[in-house]
C-alpha cells in the first residue's frame, strides 16, 4: 500500500513555485473582498445568514422526515428516487443506470458529491468515459488533475498554462492564452458532446421536501444543456441537500452566489421537478458518512454547509497551500472538518492545517463554527492516538514547561543565552520555523524582568 503524502509535505511542494503562492493568495482575497462587498451592501445580511443556520438546525433535527417527504413528492412528480448508504453503492447505482441504457460516453456538470465518491475513475475502470461540462471541471480533467476549489475548480492554473492544455487536447493554435477565445473553443467542444449525449448527471445545491423539486446553480449553463438534451437525468445529492419549503430558497440563494463568487446570483438557478415527456429523472440520495456526521454533536453542525467555498477563499493557510494539499475531493476549512469523519487516520493531518484565527466561521453563510471544530477535531483526533509522535511529545514538553513557572523561567534564561551566543543555532533544518524565516534577535530581558525592572 503506497502511503500518501500529508498536507505539509504536499504544501511545501506547492510553496515552491513563489510567484504562483503570490498569485494564487492574491486571487482568492480579492474574491474574498468582493464578498465583503456584496454582503455589505444588504442591510439584512447577517439577518439572512441566522435564518439560514437556523433551517438547516431544524432540517438537520428532523433528517428523517423532511427526506422521506422529499422522496414522496419526487415520486409523485415522476422521478425514480435511489438510496446509497456509502461511495460504493452510489456508485453501483449510476454504472448500472448507464449500463442499463447502454451508454459507454457521458456528460456531467459539476458535482463535488461525485468526486468525493470518485465516481469518474470507477466509470472509466467500467469502459465508461465521463465529461465534465462545466469549464473549470473540464480543464483539470484535461490536466489529468482534481479540483483544487469547490467553487473555482482550476484557480491554481494560470491562462498560459489553460492555453497549452486546450493546444494539445482541442487543437487551439499554439500560445494563445486569451481568455475569451478559450472559452470560446471549450463552448464548442462542449455543444458537440451536449448533443451526442444520451445520459446526463448533475449535482444538487438545494433538494426541496415539501414540493420534491431540485435547484441546480451555474454560471454556464452546462447543466441545463446536459440535463434538458439527454433522454436520462442522474442527479446525485448529500442526504445533507434538503430544505424544508420552496419558500426557503430566497434565503439561500441570496447567500450561495454572494458568499462564494461576490455576485448577486448565479446566472442560471436551474429547478427540475419532473422530467419531460420521453425523458427519465433519477436521484441518488447519497449518505457516504453524513449519519455519522450527524450523530457527533461537536460536528453536526458542518452538514449545514451549502459548499460557497467562502472560508476556502478568507483562508491563509489555504490561500497559501492550494487545494490539492488536503488530498481530498473538499479542500480548506470546510474539508478539513468533514474529511476526518470519512476516514481519521488517512485525514488526521487537516484539522492541524489552520491558524484557527476564525475567519473562516466569520464569513461562513450559514454560520458553521468552523474553527471551533477543528479544533476539537485535534482533540479527538490525539484522543484517538491518531496525532504525529514528534508532535505529540514536543506538546507534553512544552505542558511541562508551561505549567511550572520555574522551569519556564529557567529555560527562557537558558534559551535567550544560547541564542545571544550562538545566533544561529535555531536558523537549521531541523526547526520548522526556519524553512521560510530567520529567527528573531533573542531579546536581553524577559517580559517578567522587564515589567519587575520598569514597573513604576
Amino acid at each position: 500500500m503506497i502511503e500518501h503524502k500529508e498536507h505539509a509535505e504536499l504544501a511545501e511542494k506547492f510553496n515552491a513555485d513563489e510567484a504562483r503562492v503570490d498569485w494564487h493568495d492574491e486571487t482568492l482575497w480579492w474574491v474574498r473582498q468582493k464578498r465583503d462587498k456584496m454582503a455589505w451592501s444588504i442591510p439584512e445580511w447577517e439577518n439572512l445568514r441566522e435564518a439560514a443556520s437556523r433551517i438547516k438546525h431544524n432540517v438537520l433535527g428532523n433528517l428523517h422526515d423532511y427526506l422521506l417527504e422529499f422522496e414522496r413528492n419526487a415520486q409523485q412528480n415522476g422521478a425514480v428516487v435511489h438510496w446509497a448508504a456509502d461511495a460504493a453503492e452510489h456508485n453501483r447505482i449510476v454504472l448500472g443506470l448507464l449500463k442499463e441504457h447502454g451508454v459507454q460516453r457521458m456528460v456531467k456538470s459539476k458535482s463535488m458529491l461525485t468526486e468525493e465518491c470518485h465516481l469518474n475513475p470507477y466509470l472509466a475502470e467500467n469502459g465508461i468515459e465521463v465529461i465534465d461540462t462545466d469549464l473549470g471541471e473540464r480543464i483539470v480533467q484535461l490536466a489529468k488533475e482534481a479540483p483544487s476549489h469547490i467553487v473555482l475548480p482550476c484557480i491554481h492554473k494560470k491562462k498560459e498554462e489553460i492555453g497549452e492544455l486546450f493546444h494539445e487536447h482541442l487543437g487551439t493554435p499554439e500560445g494563445n492564452a486569451d481568455p475569451k477565445f478559450l472559452t470560446a473553443a471549450a463552448r464548442l467542444h462542449l455543444r458537440k458532446e451536449f448533443i451526442q449525449s444520451r445520459v446526463a448527471i448533475t449535482g444538487v445545491n438545494f433538494a426541496v421536501a415539501e414540493t420534491g423539486e431540485m435547484v441546480v446553480c451555474t454560471n454556464e449553463g452546462n447543466a441545463d444543456m446536459g440535463a434538458h438534451l439527454a433522454d436520462v437525468h442522474i442527479a446525485c445529492m448529500g442526504v445533507e441537500k434538503i430544505i424544508p419549503k420552496r419558500r426557503h430558497l430566497g434565503v439561500f440563494l441570496r447567500l450561495l452566489a454572494r458568499s462564494a463568487t461576490g455576485q448577486p446570483i448565479t446566472t442560471y438557478s436551474s429547478h427540475f421537478r419532473q422530467p419531460k415527456e420521453g425523458q427519465q429523472l433519477h436521484i441518488v440520495l447519497v449518505d457516504n458518512g453524513r449519519s455519522r456526521q450527524l450523530g457527533r454533536e461537536d460536528f453536526r453542525n458542518s452538514l449545514k454547509c451549502i459548499r460557497c467555498g467562502a472560508c476556502m477563499n478568507t483562508c491563509p493557510v489555504y490561500r497559501r497551500s492550494g487545494g490539492h494539499s488536503y488530498h481530498n475531493a473538499i479542500a480548506g476549512p470546510i474539508g478539513a472538518i468533514l474529511a476526518p469523519n470519512l476516514d481519521m487516520k488517512e485525514y488526521k493531518d487537516l484539522p492541524f492545517a489552520s491558524t484557527l484565527c476564525g475567519s473562516c466561521s466569520n464569513v461562513c453563510p450559514v454560520k458553521i463554527d468552523i474553527h471551533q471544530q477543528l479544533y476539537k477535531w485535534r482533540q479527538v483526533i490525539t484522543q484517538e492516538g491518531y496525532s504525529d509522535t514528534s508532535k505529540k511529545a514536543g506538546m507534553q514538553a512544552m505542558n511541562f514547561v508551561l505549567s511550572k513557572p520555574g522551569v519556564f523561567k529557567f529555560a527562557g534564561s537558558a534559551g535567550r543565552l544560547m541564542m545571544r551566543t550562538f545566533p544561529g543555532i535555531l536558523n537549521i533544518k531541523l526547526n520548522p520555523w526556519a524553512k521560510q524565516r530567520e529567527m528573531p534577535e533573542a531579546p536581553k530581558l524577559s517580559f517578567a524582568e522587564w515589567y519587575k525592572k520598569n514597573k513604576k
